[in-house]
């Protein structure tokens, strides 16, 4: 049985690897998956903290960004909360086919370069909470 250690190392590494998918998305034009992989960065290591902060090693099966933060003691400020709320859409928004043909509309080259650097904002804070 792995540690409560373990456990938040298994997703954060997990993160890691997908934030490198997400440029590799980037690169390849693939605008709304390198955003949906943003999102699965920030969802790991939410679900990191959870761990941290609750008796259990596994995190409620979610992709609510906002909901897993919740079970935590990190207090977000006002324009954390609004991104959460917006990279939340392309967790849900990039996984169904009535969602898609909007999405691939206001996902351009600078929309996803614009939301990946706040992305990495919000990251390299929560990695620093897990500390």
């Amino acid at each position: 049985m792995k540690t409560k250690g373990e456990y938040i190392k298994f997703w954060i590494e997990q993160s890691e690897d997908d934030w490198k998918a997400v440029f590799s998305l980037l690169i390849g034009k693939n605008y709304l998956q390198s955003l949906f992989f943003s999102h699965l960065v920030i969802e790991k290591l939410c679900k990191s903290l959870w761990i941290k902060y609750n008796a259990e090693n596994v995190p409620p099966r979610s992709h609510n960004l906002i909901y897993l933060l919740a079970a935590t003691p990190l207090k977000l400020t006002d324009d954390q909360n609004e991104f959460l709320l917006k990279l939340n859409r392309f967790q849900l928004e990039g996984r169904y086919p009535e969602y898609l043909s909007s999405m691939h509309r206001i996902c351009n080259e600078q929309f996803a370069k614009s939301t990946i650097e706040t992305t990495n904002a919000l990251r390299l804070w929560l990695l620093e909470n897990l500390q």
